[in-house]
């Protein structure tokens, strides 16, 4: 059995919280599947946005620390671009849909075979590829105005700039059940499966200055794994090598561990259960305020100090 099996979720550090509802319930049309916390900041939100249920392999996570948070930079040793996964047949309605809501991109182009892409950025500059393609048997989240064939599916895959591919990569093929897909000149393509939601892309930028966090950057990268038995095996697997890593966190929705991949990006592996349904019914999550059990007796001071936020739908139609 493979441990790790995918994507799980990405995490960003963002700004303003009714600019992260705005673009990604709004523009992009995903659902807010949880309204929480960040368990190590709590006056500060963590979203999940994703297809209805919150799948792991569809789920962007954001902390919005606020309008005045400095800016990040995109740059090596980092995660800087997110792709969600659409059908080919939607190109021309998400170029439509960009124009509308005043969203600048890149003009389409193609990569690897069958494969078209549209570079933009969120709000906060966050680094996001719209990929069209037709290998994707997903879902999409229906959201009433976004037609469900064009619906984002979920991650397509997650973009690396590294000096060079081969450490990195040889952490994913050998000890992360990876196996390389395809390559270019200077990207280097993994998957868990040759599947959307399943490809990590490193990319060879030496010339590239190193990346800061900040706003608008990627904090961690998370990877799915079955439960909390392969996850404790993962864990072996990085004794074994002598890499550091973090004790088993619970994150009521999953449980995660962390380390730094061989070009200082943060790696998560998470557990695909249990589920953002443990404290929600489907056809509600997201919205209201979930704690954890720690932050339950703050929850009065938690509802006065986080920013009030609105769902943006009937301006996003």
């Amino acid at each position: 059995m493979s441990l790790i099996t995918g994507l799980h979720h990405v995490t960003a550090i963002t700004g303003d919280a009714q600019e992260n509802i705005d673009f990604y319930t709004g523009v992009l049309g995903l659902r807010l599947v949880k309204t929480t916390v960040n368990f190590d900041n709590s006056e500060v939100y963590h979203f999940y946005f994703g297809d209805e249920f919150g799948t792991p392999g569809t789920i962007m996570t954001t902390f919005p620390y606020g309008k005045n948070l400095a800016n990040g930079r995109h740059g090596k040793g980092m995660l800087n671009t997110t792709a969600f996964s659409l059908s080919i047949d939607g190109l021309d309605y998400w170029l439509d849909r960009l124009k509308q809501f005043n969203i600048s991109y890149k003009q389409p182009q193609q990569r690897f075979s069958g494969e078209v892409f549209v570079y933009l950025e969120d709000f906060d500059g966050l680094g996001l590829e719209l990929v069209f393609n037709d290998k994707d048997s997903r879902k999409g989240y229906y959201n009433g105005f976004i037609p469900s064939g064009y619906a984002i599916k979920g991650i397509h895959h997650v973009e690396i700039w590294l000096d060079s591919y081969e450490r990195t990569g040889a952490l994913l093929t050998q000890h992360m059940d990876h196996q390389l897909i395809s390559e270019s000149s200077d990207r280097f393509r993994f998957g868990a499966e040759n599947l959307p939601g399943k490809y990590v892309d490193l990319l060879c930028n030496p010339s590239a200055l190193k990346g800061l966090p900040g706003k608008g950057t990627v904090h961690h990268v998370a990877f799915a794994t079955p439960d909390r038995e392969s996850q404790l095996e993962m864990m072996e697997r990085l004794n074994t090598l002598g890499m550091q890593h973090t004790e088993v966190k619970d994150r009521k929705y999953f449980t995660s561990i962390y380390f730094k991949e061989p070009g200082g990006g943060l790696f998560e592996v998470a557990t695909s259960g249990p589920g953002f349904d443990v404290d929600e019914e489907l056809q509600s999550l997201g919205e209201n305020l979930m704690l954890p059990e720690q932050f339950e007796e703050k929850r009065e001071h938690l509802l006065e100090v986080l920013p009030k936020f609105t769902y943006p739908i009937e301006k996003y139609k």
